[in-house]
């Protein structure tokens, strides 16, 4: 798995290191939108690993060129490669909406299930704009002395 960084929209789940980084990060969302700044929207979300979400306040968000390396891929079935067609459809419209503006584009609405969810499960929750830093910051290790 090592050094295989694939296409841009890895599945939720995957451990990537940073750029510049000493800690691993496990992607946890997409097209998430700077709470600084937002009109700027990066590729990915995601939570030191292997801790995970420790705080509202530390979600990390980063591009896809920002991964170096992945170290475990997120699961990648059926319903995770019919979402990634969907999200892909939806940023191309928001980038053909743009036109020439240039920047990034708006965050997308969130794309409806492929399937209709079995019975009894909980109904997916919208997504929320974290609090991020103003920048992509390649997370340290916080364990470290």
């Amino acid at each position: 798995m090592n050094g295989q960084i694939g296409e841009k929209y890895l599945p939720v789940g995957t451990v990537v290191l940073l750029q510049n980084g000493t800690k691993r990060v496990m992607i946890n969302g997409f097209c998430t939108m700077d709470a600084n700044n937002p009109s700027r929207i990066f590729d990915y979300s995601g939570v030191l690993f292997p801790e995970g979400s420790l705080s509202s306040d530390q979600t990390l968000l980063f591009d896809h060129n920002q991964i170096v390396r992945v170290d475990h891929m997120g699961l990648n079935d059926e319903e995770e490669k019919s979402f990634k067609i969907k999200l892909k459809e939806i940023v191309a419209a928001s980038a053909q909406g743009q036109g020439a503006q240039g920047g990034a584009a708006p965050a997308p609405a969130a794309p409806t299930p492929a399937a209709p969810a079995p019975a009894g499960s909980v109904p997916p929750v919208p997504p929320v704009a974290p609090s991020a830093p103003a920048a992509p910051q390649a997370p340290q290790n916080p364990f470290q002395g």
